[in-house]
């Protein structure tokens, strides 16, 4: 290992790294061999003559940088090096990237369909790190595609590898995870759960040099360095600075007391100043509405204002509240005509897309006029409260209630015999693979020697009744060992379902009634609200670890229908598909990460009431239609009503 690592504090709760909002080292120090961290709103270069590897990197929810791939980063390098004032569509070498845009002079990502924000940085590393030579290192998700770790955490990991250290302890950057380069495996100290990694080769990230290139350097003007006053670039200063504001908006919060705040600049126009500096102050407001006023390039990139504390970075900002600095009241130079900005907390939303706000707003405030930030809206999960005088049954549903035990291990259906009911023997099959095994049809099993069944030879071949799909019988066999064993077969190629399919859902209650309140969208209908209810227990013969405890985790789960024609279609479907154990199934939540807990079975409820924020919610035209055809993919159709 790496020898006797600095463990993690007792208190500190052990999560996967990629949901922590682990603390971030305070702006200035570095971890070992990482290069230094560079606060957000200021472009980083190496120290003269000094190369490095160039890693640009995006702050994510969790307090995390996140690196972009090489690809990306040398993108950015070009157009840094042809317009360092300018924006970078990254859509132009990453498709997935589409949406995004980096602001190079205010240092932050913009999402042009969203509107969300996020700072970004220009780190740098050492040549010979994994970056330099071009080493990815990724863990498996639990969508079984691949994520890479963070930049600090991949050239740890390389380092550890090329010492060929049989393990890694992750401890000392503040994650509970042990890496085993033998199995290539990650494994959670806590709860022991095991993820698997991988080491591949990537373009290696770009290389710089020395001091800043000409086409970089600042202040950006005449020789004299006085800027260029024609209207253009004092419209794009002026805007500079109503983004400023709303960055100092949303960081007021940070603070104490009631002065104002001082704003650093993310200009990079240093050591000259656009206007002459004048005195500013803060127009009067309420504790609700406050206005203020923000200078553009007044101050280099390294200052703030004279006689006032640094705003910490946003590297900063998750620090215990008794490290981060307290309110200073500041007066900052206001340049002539750049309009203030009234930032308002109000509770109403309204229709604007955010996107579409954002980038509206800047523009007003360009042009003097007022503008109202809002905060986002919140999901409306529950109606309001209901009298059980007027919680009313189902009309044309027998009964409000439905209980599942534990289901019974009855005796064991023959596996050939359940093959046999559904297909009919093949004499001359066709030269094509079986999509089982991956053998020609025309040759034997390729799980002949794997199972052993005395009357059925591996060359046999068998076709679906109902679909027609043809296998050999022996892998149909070991397809049906390797399921529910229910008594159905489901053929691999159509997801066509051969029998009663039933699923794996523990015990529990689903219970249902009619409350009188309209769902979005269908406001001359009441509502049909479903409670399923499932406590944790322990784990049986069909589940992926038997005898194991499995969580139960947000039960009761409301979920609402409209009550009309199809709405109540819908109900008696669900009513089936829980009779048959198919809406829940035990296994890994994608929510969470968490692994042996209830999770949803591939047909989707609406558990949002009076929105559709979250997309689990109304107005939804097509829902109704949507979970028909789910269900009826889990073999639950009109036909079973009828039956």
């Amino acid at each position: 290992g790496r020898g006797h690592p600095t463990p993690v504090s007792a208190t500190e709760p052990c999560v996967p790294w990629a949901w922590r909002g682990a603390e971030p080292l305070s702006p200035g120090m570095a971890r070992p061999g990482t290069g230094a961290l560079l606060a957000s709103g200021t472009l980083g270069f190496p120290p003269q003559n000094l190369a490095r590897v160039v890693v640009w990197e995006w702050l994510n929810e969790h307090g995390r940088w996140r690196p972009y791939s090489a690809a990306v980063c040398h993108h950015i390098e070009n157009v840094l090096k042809e317009d360092a004032r300018g924006s970078v569509v990254l859509g132009q070498v990453d498709v997935q990237l589409a949406p995004y845009v980096i602001d190079l002079q205010s240092m932050h990502q913009f999402r042009q369909d969203t509107g969300t924000m996020r700072p970004v940085r220009r780190n740098f590393y050492d040549p010979s790190s994994a970056p330099g030579k071009g080493i990815v290192w990724e863990w498996e998700n639990d969508n079984s595609s691949w994520t890479p770790y963070d930049m600090d955490i991949c050239i740890t990991i390389q380092n550890a590898y090329e010492k060929q250290h049989p393990w890694l302890d992750l401890s000392s950057l503040g994650f509970c995870y042990l890496i085993y380069f033998s199995s290539m495996s990650q494994m959670n100290r806590q709860t022991q759960r095991r993820r698997r990694l991988r080491r591949r080769m990537d373009l290696a990230y770009p290389l710089t040099m020395g001091s800043i290139p000409k086409s970089q350097s600042w202040p950006v003007g005449s020789s004299t360095g006085q800027p260029c006053s024609c209207h253009q670039c004092l419209l794009v200063n002026s805007t500079r600075a109503a983004s400023n504001a709303i960055l100092a908006s949303q960081r007021r919060k940070l603070y104490a007391g009631t002065g104002t705040v001082p704003v650093r600049q993310s200009s990079t126009f240093a050591g000259a100043t656009l206007w002459p500096a004048g005195t500013g102050t803060a127009a009067g407001g309420t504790a609700k509405g406050e206005t203020l006023r923000a200078p553009v390039g007044a101050f280099g990139r390294s200052q703030s204002a004279p006689g006032t504390a640094q705003l910490p970075s946003l590297n900063n900002l998750n620090r215990p509240g008794t490290q981060r600095g307290s309110g200073i009241s500041a007066r900052a130079a206001v340049p002539p005509g750049v309009p203030a900005l009234p930032v308002k907390n109000l509770n109403g939303t309204g229709p604007v897309h955010p996107a579409l706000a954002g980038m509206t707003g800047i523009l007003m405030c360009a042009a003097g006029l007022p503008v109202c930030l809002t905060r986002a809206p919140k999901p409306i999960l529950h109606p309001p409260p209901v009298s059980k005088s007027d919680i009313k049954p189902v009309p044309g549903v027998s009964g409000i209630c439905r209980k599942t035990k534990k289901k019974h291990l009855k005796k064991s259906k023959n596996p050939e015999d359940v093959v046999r009911r559904y297909i009919q023997k093949v004499k001359t099959p066709p030269d094509e693979d079986c999509t089982i095994c991956m053998e020609r049809l025309v040759t034997s099993s390729g799980y002949e020697g794997v199972l052993s069944h005395r009357s059925i030879k591996p060359e046999l071949v068998g076709k679906l009744g109902k679909c027609g799909h043809m296998y050999h019988l022996l892998c149909l066999v070991a397809m049906y060992n390797n399921g529910n064993k229910d008594g159905s077969l489901q053929c691999p190629t159509c997801k066509a379902i051969y029998g009663e399919k039933t699923g794996t859902q523990p015990p529990g209650k689903m219970e249902f009634h009619l409350i009188p309140h309209s769902l979005p969208g269908y406001t001359d209908s009441k509502t049909i609200r479903i409670v399923y209810d499932i406590p944790t227990g322990i784990q049986g013969p069909e589940h992926p670890n038997p005898g194991k405890k499995f969580t139960a985790r947000g039960f009761p789960r409301h979920c609402y229908l409209p009550d009309n024609e199809k709405g109540r279609k819908v109900l008696k479907l669900l009513i089936v598909a829980w009779d048959r154990r198919l809406i829940f199934t035990i296994g890994t939540s994608n929510t969470t990460g968490e692994s042996d807990t209830v999770v949803w079975n591939e047909i989707h409820h609406k558990t949002e009431f009076g929105s559709n924020l979250t997309g689990h919610g109304y107005p939804d035209p097509n829902y109704l239609d949507n979970v028909l055809a789910e269900l009826l993919a889990q073999g639950v159709s009109e036909a079973t009503l009828k039956d």
